[in-house]
């Protein structure tokens, strides 16, 4: 397939296709006419970069799902590099959850400080925060 009928089944822009390829990451593949050529493989490389993406993986972070399929493994995450990308971004959600949790605590004792009769510094024309 050429690269407009690729964007389009994998829901991208032909430049994001592009970029994907400057970065190493789809295989920049020409035909007798010199356009690009693609198959389901490719999809299924852009299917695994945009779900990761999704899911706040940063472009450089799929590098190894995309290598483990071109591999020839039926799933991005099956190879150890993968998984070790994994347990990298657990750790930091795992990170990024304590710190929200600590936020929340302050913010309920603030609260809570407030609700317990200290005055507020000013009224916002009566209405209530």
């Amino acid at each position: 397939m050429r690269i407009g009928e690729l964007a389009a089944r994998a829901g991208t822009t032909t430049r994001t296709l592009r970029y994907y390829e400057s970065r190493g990451l789809l295989p920049a593949r020409r035909g007798d006419n010199g356009y690009r050529r693609y198959d389901e493989s490719d999809l299924t490389l852009l299917r695994q970069i945009r779900t990761l993406q999704d899911f706040g993986f940063d472009l450089e972070e799929t590098r190894p799902f995309v290598e483990c399929l071109r591999a020839g493994h039926p799933e991005g995450d099956s190879c150890p590099a993968s998984l070790a990308v994994y347990r990298r971004k657990l750790a930091e959600l795992d990170a990024l959850i304590a710190e929200l949790r600590a936020v929340r605590a302050q913010i309920g004792v603030r609260l809570a400080a407030l609700s317990e009769g200290e005055e507020p510094l000013c009224e916002l024309g009566g209405q209530e925060l």
